[in-house]
């Protein structure tokens, strides 16, 4: 997947073998050495599934930890329909299905809205974007209210569906007649059918069993299985005779009164219709209600606190509880110091503006931005491995890696602050060059700093030699040139402690605890030019 540069990716630590190994067996001695000084590698098969953009991660509160869409638990809270809003208890599932009883339909070629015609009797359903109709498929309807009632009772064609209350009332009356052929049977008489005779076929079991309960649960709601398992805590057992053989076989359906229909393998018909008519002549289409959509909340995995979850009214795009990451770690934004892509014009559309192929073997600098959303200040520290990981081995300096950024205050008191950022050193005759051990740049609640890049060669004799992933003369895989940097940021900040009970002037000093936040971050730098 082609990706814009440059971007920053966050890596949930739910997806980390080494973490998941430790939470399952423990060690005694804890994590060795080089456990520790791994590097997390972004091209690895399982880092796919790690990363996230900043906007897509969650924060827990409790546990003081990232999470991402996959590690979060979730709950649904309510059902809906996404075209009348209207909200569906879950008890209605189980009898009404997933699907909107209240007229809400979509066309079968773009499944977008339909809507009743607003002329006179007879009325059909048509599709505002396609124009299709429902009389294509001889479907019309007498009113244009109650349309799920409506439909519910025919077949395409118009023709009227067979219910079983039919087909029972002409077996009293005409008890000879034979049973319906497969064709006069869909899948909803089938079903009604199958389901009349297995719950007769499970009546006459119990009744030959003498009212013991058939085996694997069956009849497990049944008064003689509620009278057995409460022997057991009574301590009268139960003095009727049971059945020590086999229980009786429940036969199969033999017939499509009793819900059997033979599968239709033969295709000559549809095969004769397709050479003669087309594909028109073999189109069976036919409206569906609109599925109903779930209103989820999420949990953390851990300790079960709710991270996130939606307002009740399914009007509401708000959310009663939303703890995004982005309100408790910093953002991280990379841009060049030099850059060559030309700025967009004011009142232009803004465009993705694409950087030049970076030049192997040619120092490169970015300026780093860590932007501080908390109220407090907190202490970054960064580290980064020398060459990065990869066939194709790029160096990487970080010239300041340690520093603080200021609280997030008030923009005004900003404003009245004296003027003492560290603005950026430029030469007098050459362009701005970060220093080691010094920061870019500082603002209210951020900090810049300079990190310096050394795109390596994609040349096969520059290549770090054999590894799992192929050969060292293997020419470079897709997107194999994008130079990504994994670095690992940890962030210390003192925060109030919860439920605490200090007062007085100890207070402030008691009710100050320490927190830290560690995790792995990967910087899409750009690409590296072929040569």
């Amino acid at each position: 997947m082609a990706r814009s540069t440059p971007y920053t990716y966050i890596q949930c630590p739910c997806s980390d073998q080494s973490a998941a190994d430790h939470s399952d067996a423990p060690s005694p001695h804890g994590p060795t050495a080089d456990e520790d000084e791994r590097t997390f590698d972004p091209r690895a098969p399982r880092s796919s599934f790690s990363l996230y953009p900043l906007e897509y991660l969650l924060y827990c509160e409790d546990c003081q930890q990232i999470r991402c869409p996959r590690c979060v638990t979730e709950e649904i809270v309510t059902y809906y329909c996404p075209n009348c809003l209207f909200e569906v208890p879950s008890s209605n599932l189980r009898s009404e299905g997933n699907r909107c009883t209240r007229s809400c339909y979509q066309c079968p070629v773009c499944i977008a809205e339909s809507q009743p015609s607003s002329t006179g009797g007879p009325f059909a359903l048509f599709c505002q974007y396609c124009n299709w109709s429902s009389k294509e498929t001889g479907i019309e309807f007498e009113r244009s209210g109650g349309l799920y009632s409506q439909l519910a009772k025919m077949n395409n064609g118009g023709a009227p569906k067979v219910t079983i209350k039919e087909v029972k009332e002409r077996r009293k009356e005409h008890p000879d007649e034979p049973p319906l052929p497969d064709d006069e049977v869909d899948r909803d008489l089938q079903f009604a059918s199958l389901k009349a005779f297995y719950q007769e076929q499970l009546a006459d079991a119990r009744a030959s069993l003498g009212g013991v309960p058939l085996p694997d649960g069956v009849g497990f709601s049944s008064p003689a299985n509620l009278t057995r398992i409460m022997s057991l805590y009574t301590g009268r057992g139960h003095h009727g005779k049971t059945h020590k053989g086999p229980s009786d076989v429940v036969r199969e359906a033999l017939n499509t009164d009793e819900g059997l229909k033979l599968e239709q393998l033969d295709e000559s018909n549809s095969i004769k219709k397709l050479t003669h008519g087309g594909w028109d002549a073999t189109n069976s289409r036919r409206q569906r209600e609109s599925q109903l959509e779930p209103m989820r909340s999420k949990r953390c995995p851990v300790c079960r606190h709710i991270i996130s979850k939606p307002e009740n009214k399914v009007t509401s795009t708000r959310f009663k509880i939303r703890l995004v990451a982005k309100s408790y770690m910093p953002t991280i934004t990379i841009r060049p110091l030099n850059p060559t892509a030309a700025p967009v014009p004011v009142g232009s559309r803004p465009g993705p503006t694409e950087e030049a192929p970076l030049t192997p073997m040619k120092p490169y600098q970015y300026i780093l931005t860590f932007k501080n959303p908390l109220f407090d200040n907190i202490k970054v520290t960064l580290a980064t491995p020398s060459t990065t990981p990869g066939r194709f081995a790029s160096k990487v300096t970080v010239l300041c890696p340690q520093f603080e950024v200021n609280a997030n205050t008030d923009m005004w008191d900003d404003a009245l602050k004296e003027d003492g950022r560290e603005g950026g050193r430029k030469g007098e005759d050459g362009p701005s060059q970060g220093e080691a051990g010094k920061i870019w740049e500082r603002g209210r609640n951020w900090v810049s700093i300079v990190l310096e890049v050394i795109p390596a060669s994609l040349r096969a004799e520059h290549s770090m030699g054999l590894g799992k992933d192929g050969a060292a003369d293997d020419p470079p895989r897709d997107d194999e040139d994008i130079l990504e940097i994994p670095m690992f940021v940890r962030i210390e900040w003192e925060a109030d402690a919860h439920n605490d009970m200090g007062t007085g002037a100890d207070k402030d000093k008691e009710t100050r605890e320490k927190r830290e936040l560690a995790y792995w971050c990967v910087l899409g730098v750009g690409r590296i030019s072929h040569e």
